[in-house]
């Protein structure tokens, strides 16, 4: 193993970074070094590629590759607003609503479709007040956009029609499942749907897509080994495990994310009680000198060496738990990859310090940088802004075209490949700049857009941005407090109709409104935290609407007091 080589190469980064401390005029400097970044890549995609899904920066043309839904357009719709560009926001709001249709016939991932399409179309909804748009009556709680993301999420819903409960991989988004579709997928495919599904069924009260994602979930908990870990593909009809490599990278990766995020997005003890039941297994069996390695699901033995880009997620979630420790010492290490290589390679062998054949590539992917925004807010250390300067000059020195910024193909050579993904305008591109844009309103700061603190909902009785954003798998910010002021106040209307309607119905023989002793629907009732044969109760009516105040992942204090 070369570690000693990587422990010396990280000592020479960490001291070199920690000799430096970002002035707030050399991080706006970087900021529009960033901007312009994203405009080269925008413009070119618009001028050359608009309306297929993505640029192909070599030759400067367009293809579609997910669906044919204007992909990278969608995608890098709320990255206009985080840049602060609310005149070309509005003007694609429109453009989208006029010109994407969801009704064709085309085979869709069911994964990449929810968190592009789905999760972009949900964050420019709840960022369209910020950006001076029109509102409806009602807005956050209605508007096209969310219509939009709506249409498109029910055309994924087939795909969870299944025994299970857990969806396929594909979907036709005009005829449905084919006949011919595998019923194997990944986990990720199967646990990444909790976010985007939730903010569906609470922003419009439709709880057809919350219920599908709590299905799958709950499905895809009962099939953990007994030593607690999951494996990365399964088949969803028989639920029997395909492919047993259980680690954090790819093919797993966001099913993990969804969790803790999910349990602080709708302060959700249930999700993080499965999330903290998997770290126990996973601290266990996986983690080497803090590295996460492969092993066999049941046996917990190491099955692949390897540190996969799409890991590096990992530390920014740990900093949302508290496990600042942790986080840093992984990232060290993420971070010592990316100094040897001017980039993170798809497989890195931690026991030979070097590319895994035929998995040398960097496709811009965002991860580390999401991890250095987090550890940033959490520690303001500037290492992770020298580090971000580092995948500034990077990505520029290595991957820019005169067409827009290339995946790379080889990091030892710098060979380039023709596709930019929509995720570079999306992802990579945003978080560097919230990177280094401490003050932004996603942060809970109120330096764009119009300040930090919104009305919504009817009369504007709900206050907006009140609890901080939670990103989701493709950095679309999601808003806590809109899916507690529509649900909040859809579920006090209903409680009211059920009082209403209790008191022209006979008594049953315990004295409760029979009304309100069927059965609550399957979604309300499992639990992992109730015995066999308990239900959850309705809760009592409580009105006025409460305001909504929660402490978002501080050291862990992920709950409000009172919610």
């Amino acid at each position: 193993m070369r570690a000693p080589v990587c422990a010396a190469l990280l000592l020479w980064a960490l001291s070199d970074a920690a000799a430096r401390q970002f002035s707030e005029e050399q991080m706006a400097a970087v900021r529009q070094r960033i901007r312009s970044m994203f405009y080269h890549a925008y413009n070119s995609y618009l001028n050359n590629a608009f309306p297929y899904d993505e640029l192909r920066p070599l030759t400067c043309d367009g293809q579609d590759t997910w669906g044919s839904f204007s992909l990278t357009l969608i995608d890098a719709l709320d990255t206009l607003l985080v840049l602060g560009n609310q005149t070309e926001f509005q003007r694609v709001a429109s453009l989208l609503q006029d010109t994407v249709d969801f009704d064709i016939d085309v085979n869709a991932s069911v994964f990449e479709t929810n968190i592009r399409v789905v999760g972009g179309l949900l964050s420019a909804h709840l960022l369209a007040g910020r950006a001076g748009m029109e509102l409806e009556p009602g807005w956050p709680c209605s508007g096209p956009l969310l219509r939009m993301a709506e249409d498109a999420a029910r055309k994924l819903l087939p795909a969870f029609q299944t025994p299970s409960g857990m969806p396929y991989g594909t979907v036709n988004l005009m005829h449905g499942v084919s006949p011919t579709e595998t019923p194997v997928t990944c986990t990720a495919g199967v646990g990444t749907f909790i976010l985007e599904f939730a903010a569906l069924s609470r922003l419009t009260g439709d709880p057809t897509f919350e219920d599908a994602a709590r299905r799958a979930l709950s499905a895809l908990w009962k099939t953990r080994s007994d030593i607690g870990l999951v494996g990365n593909h399964i088949d969803i009809v028989t639920q029997k495990w395909v492919a047993q490599d259980a680690g954090i990278g790819a093919g797993v990766d966001s099913y993990f994310e969804y969790l803790v995020k999910g349990a602080v997005m709708l302060q959700d003890q249930e999700l993080l009680s499965m999330f903290r039941a998997y770290d126990g297994a996973i601290q266990n069996y996986t983690r080497f000198d803090d590295w996460y390695l492969w092993v066999q699901m049941h046996k917990g033995t190491v099955t692949m060496p390897v540190f996969q880009s799409l890991e590096a997620f990992w530390p920014g979630l740990q900093s949302l738990l508290g496990d600042l420790d942790g986080a840093v010492r992984t990232f060290q290490n993420y971070y010592s990859v990316w100094r040897q290589f001017g980039g993170l390679p798809e497989f890195y062998s931690i026991t030979q310090g070097y590319t895994v054949d035929k998995r040398e590539g960097y496709p811009l992917r965002p991860e580390l940088i999401e991890s250095a925004m987090y550890l940033f807010r959490a520690t303001g250390d500037h290492t992770y802004l020298q580090f971000g300067l580092d995948a500034v000059e990077s990505i520029e020195r290595i991957a820019k075209t005169p067409c827009g910024y290339a995946s790379v193909k080889d990091l030892r050579d710098h060979q380039l490949d023709n596709r930019m993904e929509s995720f570079f305008l999306a992802e990579t591109v945003k978080y560097l700049y919230l990177l280094f844009d401490p003050a932004h309103f996603l942060h809970g700061g109120g330096t764009e857009g119009s300040g930090s603190w919104e009305e919504g909902g009817d009369v504007g009785q709900c206050v907006l941005g009140a609890g901080g954003f939670i990103f989701n798998t493709e950095a679309h910010p999601l808003d806590p407090a809109a899916l507690h002021c529509c649900s909040r106040s859809a579920q006090e209307r209903q409680e009211i109709r059920d009082i209403l309607l209790s008191l022209s119905q006979p008594a049953s023989q315990s004295g409760r409104p029979a009304s309100q002793e069927e059965d609550l629907p399957e979604s309300q009732s499992e639990s992992i935290a109730l015995k066999p044969g308990e239900k959850k109760t309705r809760p009592p009516l409580s009105c006025p609407v409460q305001p909504f105040s929660a402490r978002l992942s501080v050291l862990g204090q992920v709950f409000s007091d009172n919610t």
